[in-house]
């Protein structure tokens, strides 16, 4: 397993790497035996772990956690301790998508919305989309993310019937964080990612915000102009600043 260089920000782990460094951390994980997990945590996720301790147990024993979040970078800085570069978690879906199309590995899409009369799942339009851009990455499977506690054991056995080398989940945090920590061990894939709403992009649910808003680290305003409703969750950009400087200031991490 490789030696990721981590930093702490309250007190959760973030490695210190960039997107070319991931991706060779990536490349070293998909050799080994067991399912590596790969976690992309962003400001409002690093709030909730700092509350719910199994979250920050997932993220403490991941075996990549890649830096997804302006907010981290600004944070790393206040703390003394600079991050290289945000690490997008769908740029990086998207590198490993072509990591596993030139490897000839197959991958399995979680997640999102099931099919709703003649329309396909998210997951199978997104897959289907996502086969234009990589017309030899091997797809084993799909599979809607609405599914009940006691379905899990099945969704996992579809998962390794398939017979998929890499499996993307796509449930929204920290749903799909603890899926793939509570299968891990029954997961027969390399390797399981966690990729928020990736797959709405993919699938054209969600436009993804313009370059501009990009450069300058503004997704989340652009999110936001898309859908009004998430403006409570937007909330917690300002509240892990705060916490960041108070802790800081504490001497803390």
């Amino acid at each position: 397993m490789p030696s990721n260089k981590r930093i702490r920000i309250l007190d959760i782990p973030v490695d210190l790497v960039d997107e070319t460094e991931a991706m060779s951390i990536f490349q070293e994980l998909m050799k080994t035996e067991n399912c590596s997990l790969v976690v992309t945590p962003n400001s409002e996720i690093i709030v909730n772990a700092s509350k719910d301790k199994q979250l920050k147990r997932i993220l403490e024993s991941a075996d990549l956690v890649i830096p997804d979040g302006i907010g981290l970078v600004y944070a790393s800085k206040i703390m003394g301790m600079p991050l290289k570069e945000r690490v997008t978690g769908i740029d990086f879906l998207g590198r490993i998508l072509g990591c596993l199309e030139e490897t000839g590995l197959s991958v399995f899409f979680l997640g999102s919305k099931p099919e709703d009369g003649n329309s396909l799942g998210i997951a199978a339009v997104a897959a289907e989309n996502i086969k234009k851009e990589y017309p030899n990455l091997s797809v084993a499977g799909t599979h809607h993310g609405y599914f009940k506690e006691n379905d899990e054991e099945e969704i996992v056995r579809k998962i390794n019937d398939s017979g998929a080398d890499f499996l993307c989940v796509a449930m929204g945090s920290p749903k799909q964080e603890k899926f793939m920590f509570m299968h891990q061990d029954k997961l027969n894939v390399k390797g399981a990612i966690g990729v928020g709403g990736s797959l709405d992009v993919w699938a054209g649910m969600l436009k993804r915000a313009p370059m501009f808003y990009r450069k300058h680290g503004l997704e989340w305003l652009y999110r936001l102009i898309q859908e009004p409703g998430r403006y409570k969750r937007m909330m917690i950009l300002p509240l892990f600043m705060i916490k960041v400087v108070v802790s800081k200031l504490r001497g803390g991490k």
